[in-house]
């Protein structure tokens, strides 16, 4: 099939996206994601493919980028915040409802592989995507390969815990994942904000610390200088083990520009090398990065 059919699953909204085998977008739609309902889940999925495949008059293959990961030993979702999905044999129940294989990724791979293929990144040997929104991801790719992991977690760096804390960063936030200290916990946007309202009283969202901190705002701009040194010390840590060509920021801060500049001058202090090639870059696709990310699973 020459038809790239991508969904990306999320919390609020069902996306899916049409590609050619070279990149080219031929439609997109959108449906409201069914709150706590999964044969409803699929259901919309199935209809969204179905009235695309109408429209275009050809059939494609069907990626599905989604938040947690096929668990391994059982087949099924796990470490999904949409809860409705974990413990679901969602891949199988989607390739029965469309009647054909359905190739599923982890959100965050999905973003990664997008800006590897045609992407900030594409032609880089390795790159490693960052997902830095209400939750904290990433996903890994090598020569336009995703990696997978033996336990389909590769890349889930927003679940160590904060490298080289500070006295008040230990023990850290509790995480919902039963640890406290991941570094999910300091770089999504509500750890942030919650950051931010403990240091100096003031309720304010991740995007607007963000947006005060480019205009002046004092207190934004210390909460900002805080959280740079952190995504530091936690891409170091990345950059040791993996030694990725490119990092690409993606999810809700990547559209904060000032990262881009003050974070690689911040984490030569904390990588193990005389100097740090790796360049941090912003998405190509933005949003959009997630869906074509699925669609191409069926390329890479």
């Amino acid at each position: 099939m020459s038809l790239l059919l991508g969904i990306d699953l999320g919390g609020t909204k069902v996306e899916l996206i049409a590609l050619t085998s070279h990149g080219r977008e031929l439609l997109r739609r959108r449906a409201d994601t069914p709150q706590g309902n999964y044969p409803e889940t699929i259901r919309t999925i199935m209809k969204l493919v179905e009235e695309a495949e109408d429209e275009l008059a050809e059939k494609g293959t069907v990626g599905i980028g989604t938040p947690g990961a096929v668990s391994a030993s059982t087949g099924r979702l796990k470490n999904s915040n949409s809860v409705c999905l974990n413990g679901m044999p969602l891949r199988e129940d989607l390739a029965r409802a469309l009647g054909r294989p359905v190739r599923l990724a982890n959100d965050a791979d999905c973003f990664a592989l997008s800006e590897a293929v045609d992407g900030a990144a594409a032609r880089a040997e390795i790159v490693f995507g960052v997902i830095l929104g209400t939750g904290v991801g990433g996903g890994i790719v090598v020569r336009g390969k995703l990696l997978n992991g033996a336990n389909a977690i590769a890349g889930e760096w927003g679940h160590n815990p904060l490298p080289w804390p500070q006295g008040v960063e230990r023990p850290g936030p509790p995480c919902y994942c039963g640890r406290s200290g991941c570094i999910e916990t300091f770089l999504s946007g509500p750890g942030l904000a919650r950051d931010h309202e403990r240091r100096t009283g003031e309720s304010l969202d991740a995007k607007t610390i963000a947006e005060r901190a480019e205009v002046g705002y004092s207190t934004c701009r210390g909460s900002m200088a805080l959280y740079e040194d952190r995504l530091a010390r936690a891409l170091a840590h990345v950059i040791n083990i993996v030694d990725p060509h490119v990092i690409v920021l993606g999810g809700g801060l990547s559209n904060c520009s000032r990262l881009y500049a003050n974070v690689p001058r911040l984490w030569g202090q904390y990588v193990f090398s005389d100097r740090v090639d790796t360049k941090l870059v912003p998405p190509r696709y933005g949003d959009s990065s997630g869906v074509r990310g699925a669609a191409w699973l069926w390329k890479r």
